[in-house]
């Protein structure tokens, strides 16, 4: 009885943890990716915030498929949504950004944002970024004009030129520019910041490593519960 006993305690710290680590959110992490990622995706989501302060319902998401390495270039294909979604907000989203490890030296879109700028300022404290892809053409990273209103999707491609073929690269602090905002007091542009990021390589998904040393526990309980039931 007690070797069941403690097996029962330990199914159910086994279910309490990994409840928990289900329910942990994705931390925003850097994108890394080689030749082994061709065909993978990733999804960058975002929250609004203008002068420090986040603001409720604006929201977007841009997703990323890396089709082709070619030499010293990384082609990918782009989608881009702007879920804004609060009571009487809306806004247009106009241009989004990104770094990259290491450095680019120059960079192409198509479709919907195809108009690139390198080095430049992004507005909103953000400060210089490596490349920002826009709907329409100004000089700046801010994107006057053009883009997605609430609801609305885009795509294309665009292509990474690292003057070099580096090994693999890394993506990381994704941003997106709202302008055309209405339904928030005071506030007509503001900016997104990466919250969260998931990726996809249409293969058998892997429990992450904490997750199997969870089933492993429980495996190991259920072994000592019969072990001792058998000694009884």
């Amino acid at each position: 009885m007690e070797g069941i006993r403690m097996f029962n305690r330990l199914i159910l710290a086994t279910a309490v943890a990994a409840s928990a680590a289900m329910a942990t959110p994705a931390m925003a992490e850097p994108i890394l990716l080689d030749s082994s990622n061709i065909g993978d995706s990733f999804t960058i989501d975002y929250d609004g915030f203008a002068d420090g302060t986040t603001l409720s319902g604006l929201s977007a998401s841009t997703t990323f498929t890396l089709t082709a390495i070619d030499g010293s270039t990384y082609e990918f294909d782009y989608t881009v949504t702007n879920t804004t979604d609060g009571a009487g907000v809306d806004s247009r989203l106009s241009s989004f950004a990104f770094n990259t490890d290491p450095d680019i030296v120059g960079a192409s879109s198509t479709g919907l944002y195809n108009f690139v700028v390198t080095d430049s300022n992004y507005p909103n404290g953000i400060g210089t970024v490596d490349v920002c892809f826009k709907a329409a053409r100004t000089n700046s990273c801010a994107g006057n004009s053009g883009g997605l209103f609430a609801g609305e999707t885009g795509s294309g491609s665009l292509i990474l030129d690292f003057g070099t073929a580096p090994t693999s690269i890394t993506l990381d602090d994704f941003f997106v520019r709202y302008q055309s905002i209405s339904g928030i007091d005071g506030v007509t542009s503001a900016s997104g910041r990466q919250t969260s990021s998931s990726s996809s390589s249409g293969g058998t998904p892997v429990p992450a490593p904490g997750m199997l040393g969870i089933f492993g526990l429980g495996l190991i309980g259920l072994g000592l519960a019969r072990r001792r039931r058998k000694t009884a």
